[in-house]
């Protein structure tokens, strides 16, 4: 309704109102009518019979992503390789025709949260010139029952719809977070979610046919594990691509697209912006280089400066700097407790500690920023150890200077809990290879002590036989509050002439 026609309808009824009151006309019949017609339009708009807002917002939503190609998405090689090849089926497909292939039904993309699985499927539409129709897993999610399954029949109605419209060959439908409606379907009372993925089921089963247009579902989630067998099975979702966390070489790539509309200082190094940034995935990366500008701009800066990028590393890891002072003795022993992390680190892994900081952000009074030297899939007893020790440390350093711990180490000890975790499930220590279920918690917990209670023994060794590099680093920590890894270094080759 135009926004004139509803003003001269508001303006409208309460005159009549009055008037019929003035005349002497009973409007109490009137009201009482007017106010079930209300009820029941609201009604029937929650359960979706007339909702009007919920289509014209879908519409909206439908209306297609802007152009994207696989080349202005960084980092994923492997996965928009597969996912191309898995896509030439729906453009090849008179070559398929002509060897019999089944088309592809759906492609199910999984990984971590911000590696770019939805960039991919928008990349997707475009590759294949297809309509593309997206949709979150919780837009089907409603208390009433049946409504779920009826918009599961709209969007796959929408998509073919569409498709005719723009005389289009295919369509791609993309549901985000499949996992909320493509969960494992348990014993017992229908829930109104299972009748949502039984509507989906039976939609991908009828999707293909002889008739135009062809339909392929992209889905995306990062707990495939707990989506339903029968989703899964071949001729439903016939390929799952990881879509990983980037590689160094990947992260590169992605820094060098998000910077591509940015001023770069000429010192500023992407090479070694992209080693800080180990671990990161596609959305932090971005984010990286918006926050570099963001300092820049704080500071008046003509160019986003090698600076700027390491300190937005640092609050994309840990959140922005707070404000809490800490008094001079707390401060040294927060400082004690991140060189001992330092040290260690830069015992087992030479070359790996990026900074040590006492600025506060998030939870943190303190941080190690770690840059490994290579990217390591893999993990063997000796680094696994390795990196339980750089955890112990910091309780290690405060318990050789003040003979006691505090409240600090408590992420530190969870890290290592978990690493031990990972051993034992992994086969990695005595108990050998065993199902966790079926070992006594007692135990368990003895191997986990006699591990933790090894490793911290051995990680005091190490940190007693270089008190020398503490006691060079401390005050300079504690003065500027920040040692490069470069200055850490410096430190620890000059103190590093006591045996370890």
């Amino acid at each position: 309704m135009p926004k004139s026609t509803k003003e001269i309808v508001i303006g409208f009824v309460p005159v009549l109102l009055i008037f019929l009151i003035f005349i002497g006309y009973n409007i109490l019949p009137l009201l009482l009518i007017a106010a079930l017609a209300g009820g029941t339009f609201l009604v029937l708009q929650m359960r979706g019979g007339l909702a009007v807002g919920a289509a014209q917002e879908r519409k909206r939503k439908k209306n297609g992503p802007l152009k994207l190609t696989f080349e202005q998405i960084g980092g994923q090689d492997n996965a928009k390789r597969e996912l191309r090849e898995a896509l030439d089926f729906l453009v090849r497909h008179d070559e398929m025709n002509k060897f019999g292939i089944r088309p592809l039904k759906g492609i199910l993309l999984t990984g971590p949260p911000g590696t770019g699985k939805t960039l991919m499927a928008k990349a997707a539409a475009h590759y294949t010139d297809s309509v593309f129709v997206s949709a979150s897993g919780s837009e089907f999610v409603e208390m009433y029952v049946g409504v779920g399954a009826g918009r599961i029949r709209d969007l796959f109605k929408d998509a073919r719809t569409r498709a005719a419209k723009e005389n289009k060959q295919s369509a791609i439908i993309f549901i985000d977070e499949i996992d909320v409606i493509g969960g494992k379907r348990e014993g017992g009372q229908q829930r109104e979610y299972d009748q949502t993925l039984n509507q989906l089921l039976t939609e991908m089963d009828g999707i293909y046919s002889n008739e135009a247009p062809r339909i392929l579902i992209i889905a995306a989630t990062n707990r495939k594990e707990m989506l339903d067998s029968a989703l899964l099975r071949p001729g439903r979702f016939d390929r799952h691509i990881q879509v990983d966390l980037p590689d160094k070489k990947g992260r590169k790539h992605i820094l060098e697209l998000h910077a591509a509309n940015k001023p770069l200082g000429e010192e500023t190094d992407l090479d070694k912006l992209a080693e800080e940034a180990y671990g990161f995935s596609g959305a932090q990366l971005e984010s990286v280089m918006n926050e570099g500008a963001i300092y820049a701009m704080r500071q008046n800066a003509d160019h986003i400066l090698q600076s700027h990028l390491s300190m937005a590393i640092d609050k994309v890891m840990m959140g922005e700097k707070t404000d809490r002072e800490s008094s001079v003795e707390e401060k040294r022993r927060v400082a004690i407790h991140e060189l001992g992390h330092a040290i260690m680190a830069e015992v087992v892994r030479p070359g790996s500690v990026g900074q040590v900081a006492l600025s506060p952000r998030g939870q943190a009074l303190g941080y190690v920023r770690h840059n490994p030297a290579q990217e390591q899939y893999l993990y063997t007893k000796p680094f696994l150890e390795e990196q339980i020790m750089i955890a112990l440390a910091g309780a290690a350093a405060e318990e050789m200077y003040y003979e006691g711990r505090s409240t600090g180490s408590r992420g530190d000890f969870d890290q290592a809990l978990s690493i031990v975790q990972t051993m034992m499930e992994s086969g990695l220590t005595r108990l050998g290879i065993v199902s966790m279920n079926m070992v006594p918690k007692e135990q368990l917990m003895k191997e986990n002590n006699t591990i933790l209670e090894d490793l911290t023994r051995r990680t005091k060794e190490i940190l007693d036989s270089r008190r020398l590099i503490f006691d060079t680093s401390l005050d300079i920590l504690l003065k500027e509050e920040v040692l490069s890894g470069e200055q850490f270094r410096q430190q620890f080759k000059k103190s590093s002439n006591v045996p370890a």
